[in-house]
C-alpha cells in the first residue's frame, strides 16, 4: 500500500496545524502554539512522512489515540542541537568578562535553559572549576524534554566526539588536558561526577512554567529563534523576573536582546557573543 501526502492550500494547512497544536495542549498539556510557524511546519511534515499518514488531520487523530506517536512528535519539536563548548568564543568571553563579576559574589546561581543532553552544562561546570568558582555555584539545568534530561544526568557522551570537543575546550581558554575530565570506556566518555555535584537537572517548559528562583546568570542559547514574537516576549519577561539586579543574560548567536522591546533595561557585556547585564 502506498501513501501519498495530500497538499492543500496554505490557509487550510494553517487551520489543521492550529487544531493539531490545540489538541496537543488540551490533551497532553504541551504548548507549542506560539512556536515559529516555519519550524513547526517542517517538523510536522517530517513526522507525517515518518508515520506514513496522509495529512495533518490524520496525524492529529493518531497522536490522540496513541501516546507513542505524541512522544515521537514531541521529540521532533524538541531542539537538541548541542555540543561541548559550542561556539568557543562565547565561553571565552564568559571566562574573561563574566567570571570576574561572579568572583565578587558569595554564592552564584546559574540557570541553563534548554540544556538538551547537557553538553553545555558540563562545559560551564568545567569552566567554573578552572576559575575556582564551582564550589560556590549552583547550576539549574532545565529542558522540556524529560528524556534528554535523563541523558544529561548520566554525563556520558560519544567518545568519537571528544576530538572536536577538545578543540572547542582549548579555543574557549581551557587550562588543562581535556581528557582529565572524563573516563573513556568502550565507545563513551563519562565525565567525572564532581562536575555535577552542584547541578540540578529538572524538566521546565518555557511556554507554560513560571520562574522558580532568582539567578545571577541565565544562559539560553539558540532556543528563542524557534518561538514567535509573543512567546519570545513571554520568555524574556520570565528571564527579567528571574534575574537578580545586575544579573547576566547569555543568548545565542542568532538572537538579540532587541526581541523584547525593553532592551534599554540591559547593557552590553559583549555585543558579539550576546552577553548582557541587567541594569
Amino acid at each position: 500500500m502506498t501513501f501519498k501526502l495530500q497538499q492543500h492550500d496554505e490557509n487550510f494547512e494553517n487551520i489543521e496545524i492550529d487544531l493539531l497544536l490545540e489538541s496537543i495542549y488540551r490533551y497532553y498539556g504541551f504548548d507549542f502554539r506560539n512556536y515559529a510557524p516555519s519550524f513547526l511546519k517542517r517538523r510536522i511534515w517530517n513526522r507525517l512522512r515518518a508515520e506514513r499518514v496522509n495529512n495533518i488531520s490524520e496525524l492529529q487523530g493518531a497522536l490522540l489515540r496513541d501516546h507513542t506517536v505524541m512522544e515521537r512528535l514531541f521529540a521532533d519539536f524538541s531542539i537538541n542541537i548541542t555540543e561541548m563548548f559550542r561556539d568557543p568564543s562565547f565561553f571565552l568571553a564568559f571566562r574573561k568578562k563574566v567570571v570576574p563579576i561572579l568572583k565578587e559574589y558569595p554564592l552564584i546561581r546559574i540557570w541553563h535553559v534548554g540544556c538538551s543532553s547537557g553538553e553545555e552544562v558540563y562545559s560551564m561546570a568545567i569552566l567554573l572549576h578552572e576559575e575556582g568558582l564551582i564550589h560556590k555555584a549552583k547550576i539549574y539545568a532545565t529542558d522540556m524534554n524529560k528524556k534528554v534530561i535523563e541523558k544529561a544526568k548520566k554525563g556520558s557522551f560519544s567518545l568519537h566526539k571528544m576530538q572536536q570537543y577538545t578543540k572547542n575546550y582549548l579555543a574557549a581558554g581551557g587550562k588543562t588536558a581535556f581528557s582529565e575530565y572524563y573516563t573513556a570506556k568502550q565507545e563513551n566518555a563519562t565525565f567525572h561526577s564532581f562536575l555535577t555535584e552542584n547541578v540540578v537537572f529538572a524538566q521546565h517548559n518555557l511556554s507554560t512554567d513560571g520562574s522558580f528562583n532568582e539567578f545571577h546568570v541565565i544562559i539560553c542559547r539558540n532556543v528563542l529563534i524557534y518561538f514567535n514574537r509573543d512567546l519570545q516576549k513571554h520568555v524574556f519577561d520570565l528571564f527579567n523576573e528571574s534575574l537578580t539586579r545586575r544579573g547576566i543574560l547569555g543568548l545565542g548567536s542568532k538572537e538579540t536582546i532587541k526581541f523584547i522591546g525593553n532592551e534599554n533595561d540591559y547593557e552590553e557585556v559583549d555585543v558579539y557573543e550576546k552577553l548582557y547585564r541587567k541594569k
